[in-house]
């Protein structure tokens, strides 16, 4: 079955489909240094390194022929609680936030290329008020009945908090898995190898770094306002429990050392096999580990999929 990645970031939506054997023959991502990491780990698949507002689904079309699947993940800043600036009408975020619009260009993809399956990828807050009827209404306009599939990423393996929600056409159930500890799953990376690609940290300062030593496990170094709540950053890692959610600003600090953790270690927390490379500076490594669909999560989908496409 052929796939169309849409806000394919850094690939980790495609690396599960493509690890569960599917086709993934198209993908459109904004970013340079996701669209270029995105090639380099899957060099076969065709780009369209562009702002997805000005592309036209028949382009797409013309280009790749019929595609079975679309799956994507628009920008969440519009709808998540860690943006203190998010607007408080819930509907405004989706018809008058241009990040928030991008999922309407995600259903009207979805609503030109009529495929046998959709999956879109969001934060959860995406349902709240009434955008959840908004949603609803918006894939049926295109000819889709909606199914709200609120996925925790731990459940099905991933060493750390994630819950997220994958609006699809099929009910996505998936199988559940023991996820590893932090210390299980980085602990053959406590050497900082420049052979293990990703695997350079950012410094921290003396006085942080003093700081950081000192701090218990499950503590934090600094803290932030989000639309609900104060949140943390800079937290250090328990290392027997799960790791917090892995969002594009976290940074984490190691458990046993006086250093933050890697993007490579990162990447380990969302899932990712190190055979994986992220291109660019490393704000931006950090960043397309923590902002994506976690590789088991998406394979998990995506041989759910497999299971349910006939009964469609």
């Amino acid at each position: 079955m052929r796939v169309l990645d849409l806000f394919s970031g850094g690939g980790g939506f495609t690396r599960g489909f493509v690890e569960a054997g599917f086709d993934v023959v198209g993908a459109v991502e904004i970013g340079e240094w996701e669209a270029r990491t995105y090639l380099h780990n899957f060099p076969d698949v065709v780009m369209w390194n562009t702002d997805i507002r000005s592309l036209h689904s028949s382009e797409v079309e013309n280009k790749l022929g019929k595609v079975d699947i679309v799956i994507g993940g628009p920008p969440c800043e519009a709808y998540t609680v860690a943006n203190a600036q998010r607007m408080k009408e819930p509907l405004m975020r989706l018809y008058e936030d241009p990040r928030g619009r991008l999922t309407l260009h995600f259903i009207r993809f979805v609503g030109d290329l009529q495929p046998e399956v959709f999956v879109m990828e969001n934060v959860v807050g995406i349902l709240e008020g009434d955008l959840k009827e908004a949603l609803r209404y918006e894939f049926g306009r295109v000819g889709y009945e909606v199914k709200f599939n609120v996925i925790d990423a731990e459940r099905v393996g991933v060493p750390s908090v994630r819950r997220r929600v994958f609006l699809s056409n099929v009910k996505l159930k998936l199988k559940h898995k023991r996820a590893p500890t932090v210390w299980e799953a980085i602990r053959d990376l406590e050497e900082l190898d420049e052979a293990v690609p990703n695997h350079r940290p950012q410094a921290l300062s003396k006085k942080a770094e003093e700081r950081a030593w000192k701090l218990r496990w499950g503590s934090s170094l600094t803290y932030f306002r989000g639309a609900r709540r104060t949140l943390r950053n800079y937290v250090k890692l328990h290392p027997f429990r799960l790791a917090p959610t892995v969002m594009g600003s976290s940074r984490f600090i190691h458990p046993f050392l006086g250093r933050l953790l890697t993007p490579r270690e990162h990447a380990r927390l969302m899932g990712y096999p190190d055979h994986h490379v992220f291109l660019g500076p490393l704000e931006r490594q950090y960043n397309m580990a923590g902002e994506s669909v976690p590789p088991p999560v998406a394979r998990g989908i995506a041989e759910r999929i497999l299971r349910k496409v006939g009964e469609i």
